[in-house]
């Protein structure tokens, strides 16, 4: 009699499980639908919702997180998946996101075992940070067009942002993809077009109330992560605090070029990181800033 029950049940278990999606294989799946749908394609009609459907309860903030990336006019800019997830999902979508990478290789490795790997591995929490809101602006960029961030506001103290380090992750990745558009015309363009180059500026998002310049909260930890294909682990404030400082370094030329006024100058000098000489060392724009400086003492 035990025997006999003890068939039914396994029957019964593998019957019940039977069509069910185990967490690896959703983990691929939401992978291939955020390389198929990242940029400009549109999913087919219902795939989103059948990809939310009979979700497990530790995967739905995952699931919704890529639904959102793969959608046009998405919500990624909403309180909901600005602030940072739970940690567990914070991993599960850092390993959608290595899916991702995998599937685009030619030689690429079984994705059950990149999945096994990197769930047993100690991530750093500051990787975990970036990989999130890099994934989430360049779902902005690709998603919402056109650019404008005017009307936004970001307050990071709702974010779930622990500490100087994570504000500043979501800051530099932010300005990261704001300045993508900026370095084209002042650096592809040709003649340079510092008027379009000022016109999306002027549609840069604020930061606690402030302009996107005044926010100056950077002297958090260097840390070194894997940033660009193929050239190591590097410093993380070597890489985008340069880029920062290239950003704001064209902005300032578009004020000089577009006869903007000698306090909007000022103010970008005196209320930014140009001043900020603790912070050159993470620039190929050391010699620029310390002799505009120069100048400025001299007037």
């Amino acid at each position: 009699m035990n025997k006999i029950t003890l068939t039914l049940l396994g029957i019964c278990l593998a019957v019940c499980s039977f069509g069910q999606t185990t967490e690896n294989e959703k983990l691929v799946e939401l992978g291939k639908a955020y390389k198929d749908f990242m940029f400009r394609n549109e999913p087919p009609k219902d795939f989103v919702k059948d990809l939310q459907s009979n979700v497990q309860e530790n995967l739905k903030v995952t699931t919704n997180f890529i639904a959102q990336m793969i959608t046009t006019d998405n919500d990624l800019l909403k309180q909901e998946f600005l602030a940072l997830p739970d940690n567990q999902s914070l991993k599960l979508i850092y390993i959608v996101r290595a899916i991702n990478h995998n599937i685009r290789k030619e030689n690429q490795i079984d994705n059950i075992k990149l999945i096994d790997s990197l769930k047993t591995s100690n991530i750093p929490k500051n990787e975990l940070v970036d990989g999130y809101y890099s994934m989430l602006f360049a779902s902005v960029g690709n998603k919402i067009q056109p650019f404008n961030f005017s009307k936004v506001d970001f307050k990071l103290k709702d974010y779930n942002l622990t500490n100087d380090t994570e504000k500043g992750i979501f800051f530099l990745e932010c300005m990261d993809y704001c300045g993508k558009t900026i370095w084209g015309y002042m650096n592809v363009v040709k003649p340079v077009n510092t008027s379009k180059a000022y016109d999306n500026i002027k549609k840069f998002p604020k930061f606690n109330g402030l302009k996107y310049y005044q926010f100056t909260d950077l002297n958090f930890p260097d840390f070194e992560m894997l940033i660009v294909k193929d050239k190591g682990k590097q410093s993380y404030k070597g890489y985008y605090i340069d880029k920062y400082y290239d950003l704001l370094l064209s902005h300032l030329t578009c004020l000089n070029k577009e006869g903007a006024k000698e306090k909007d100058i000022n103010d970008l000098l005196l209320g930014s990181i140009l001043k900020d000489s603790n912070l050159y060392k993470y620039t190929k724009n050391k010699e620029t800033l310390e002799s505009i400086f120069k100048e400025q003492k001299k007037e």
